[in-house]
């Protein structure tokens, strides 16, 4: 089984966002689809229960040709394609990406551990699965059910913004409107052209043009950072963020559960433990027990070549068996044996050669469960016997700084969940150490949009992070949904957002950059505002003066005439959208402070601006238009 050439999937989601579906839960599902066509499955044709692989007749199909009661062959490394049942085999599959559990689990023919879900991969061996589902019933298909009926809402700002811009149109417009009327009356009649000028240049123009400017500031901002935004709305949503979900596996964690420790069992050695661990890892293949030799060579131990053991033959590990090792035998006779893999199977190997497992191994195991991580036994048989030489400890790492960062968070007032499929041991264990402020174990898909819907409920934004095809429909539904570079097409197709370092706390640079934006488009419709306003001194006495001499009183600027009052004040609105555009660029500068603190400074700095540089600026052009024939 292969994955069928068709590009770099952050180029397709881009590609696919570039054509407006920002937030279009069907356009989203496009992804998840394509997970039935782009992986191929090895279908076995006239294949009965128990007969020879070898001669089995092989056909390559995509997902989507399977038909129930097919049987496909998956072998170590490749996807399931269709949700079904081992029929042939065991193998350890990583179902992470679409249940979040992070621990590999067991699949094998017969019993209750026989069932498989599309999209999960297999880490070792080779299974024959009987496929089960059809088309439309698969646990994609359900998926895609689920992004389709995401709907991301509209922020509170952008509502308040749209609603004032969309009354200051319209009451511009009914005021430029009735002018003419009144000004019929007082024997004053204003041209077309006088109207419209007057119209471009009250209308909320300025916030208008620049709006588009500090989107596309926000999304540059980011791209800085290495994280790619569909849209400026979705950096603006992230400024409002009140509550942060974060999938554990991959985001919180670094995804594979790696050694962390080895524990000697009394009167052994740590280096004897280290050294006996590494050599039974070295057939291992899984992420376990490649990291298992990472560990050792912290101990200052290096993977030994097998020209430099004594006649190796290694026992890969199995899923049946649950354990690998090594058996040594040198020329003067000596040998040993040495198992690495399952409590259980490990013990049980031990007593089957007359050895004794000491009852700290099962303490010392139990406990290890009880902190949510996995307990593996050493053992060893030589000339001393079999017996158990100690545990490696196998947990969830969790990602360096990510619980000062967590902290930060906090501190801006943004909540921390954390969501996973794991059990309720491991979900408290990382969700302590990370330092999150609430988790959600066992969490299904559903569980998760659930909750993301009932925070919406209440008035809350929300932001999603995560990586797994499980992830999708809650980054679709998130207002903000952050996808994992490192995670699935799917993840990345239903987020705004992809993090291309795969950095859960990169959400921290993502909302300093979504309030910057907030607060630059508030300082600038502030000065939008207020800049309209002193406009009105400009234009309106300059148009009427002749028939209200009484008006010349505000006049304030003392402006030629009619004609180069509005000519003055046009040139005056297009040169200050120019000027502003470094700004809206650049941004205003964000320091964390409280909603009357903002307000006081944009109501100083921008209000005040806003009204005083009109005043100054329209006067200036007045003067050099003044002296133009024609317009003065």
């Amino acid at each position: 089984m292969e994955t069928v050439p068709g590009g770099d999937a952050l180029s397709r989601t881009l590609a696919t966002r570039r054509r407006g579906r920002q937030g279009r839960g069907r356009a989203q599902a496009e992804s998840l689809r394509k997970a039935r066509t782009d992986t191929v499955a090895v279908r076995l044709n006239r294949w009965t229960y128990g007969a020879n692989l070898n001669h089995a007749e092989t056909e390559v199909v995509t997902p989507a040709e399977l038909q129930p009661f097919d049987f496909v062959l998956v072998e170590a490394g490749e996807l399931i394609p269709a949700d079904g049942d081992v029929v042939d085999g065991a193998a350890m599959v990583d179902e992470s990406a679409v249940t979040g559990e992070s621990a590999p689990v067991l699949r094998e023919s017969g019993g209750d551990r026989s069932g498989v879900t599309g999209g999960t991969t297999v880490l070792c061996d080779s299974i024959v699965v009987r496929v089960t589902s059809r088309t439309g019933n698969s646990f994609i298909d359900r998926m895609i059910a689920l992004v389709e009926g995401a709907t991301r809402q509209k922020t509170p700002n952008e509502i308040a913004l749209n609603v004032l811009l969309a009354a200051l149109t319209v009451i511009f417009i009914l005021v430029v409107v009735a002018i003419q009327p009144m000004a019929a009356y007082a024997h004053a009649a204003q041209s077309t052209t006088v109207l419209v000028a007057l119209l471009v240049t009250l209308i909320p123009t300025t916030i208008g043009a620049l709006l588009s400017a500090i989107g596309i500031a926000g999304m540059d901002r980011l791209v800085q950072r290495n994280v790619i935004a569909m849209s400026g709305r979705a950096v603006e949503a992230a400024g409002d963020v009140n509550t942060l979900l974060l999938d554990k596996t991959g985001t919180i964690t670094l995804g594979n559960r790696e050694a962390a420790a080895f524990i000697p069992l009394p009167g052994v050695d740590h280096i004897k433990l280290a050294d006996a661990a590494q050599l039974s890892s070295l057939a291992d293949e899984t992420p376990e027990g490649r990291s298992v030799v990472a560990l050792a060579q912290q101990y200052g131990l290096q993977p030994a070549a097998a020209a430099d053991l004594g006649n190796p033959r290694f026992t890969e590990f199995s899923a049946r068996t649950r354990m690998s090792g090594v058996n040594l035998s040198w020329d003067n006779g000596a040998g040993c044996a040495i198992r690495k893999g399952a409590v259980t199977q490990v013990c049980d190997w031990v007593v089957a050669r007359g050895g004794t497992v000491p009852p700290q191994a099962a303490e010392w195991s139990a406990t290890v469960s009880q902190s949510g991580g996995t307990p593996l036994l050493v053992a060893v048989h030589d000339w001393d016997g079999p017996r158990v030489l100690g545990i490696i400890h196998l947990k969830d790492v969790v990602k360096d700084g990510i619980r000062e960062r967590f902290a930060e968070l906090r501190s801006m007032g943004i909540r921390t969940v954390m969501v996973t499929g794991d059990n309720e041991l491991t979900a408290r264990a990382i969700a302590v150490e990370a330092g999150v402020d609430e988790y959600l174990a066992e969490a299904t898909p559903e569980d998760k949009l659930a909750l993301i819907r009932r925070e919406q409920a209440g008035g809350k934004l929300v932001a999603m992070t995560g990586d797994g095809t499980n992830d999708a429909p809650a980054l679709a539904q998130a207002d903000v949904g952050v996808a994992m570079n490192t995670g699935t097409s799917a993840a990345k197709e239903a987020g705004n957002m992809v993090d291309l370092d795969s950095n859960p706390t990169k959400l921290i640079d993502i909302v300093e950059i979504g309030k910057q934006l907030l607060i630059t488009r508030g300082a600038l419709t502030t000065f939008s505002i207020t800049n309209d306003v002193a406009k009105y001194f400009a234009i309106i006495p300059a148009m009427f003066t002749a028939a209200y001499p009484g008006l010349e009183a505000l006049n304030i600027m003392g402006l030629h005439s009619p004609t180069s009052a509005i000519t003055s004040a046009i040139i005056f609105n297009a040169l200050i959208i120019v000027s502003l555009i470094p700004l809206a660029l650049r941004g205003v500068r964000y320091k964390p402070a409280s909603a009357h603190d903002l307000l006081r400074r944009n109501l100083g700095v921008y209000g005040l601006g806003g009204l005083i540089l009109p005043f100054v600026g329209i006067k200036l052009i007045d003067l050099v238009v003044s002296t133009i024939p024609g317009l003065g």
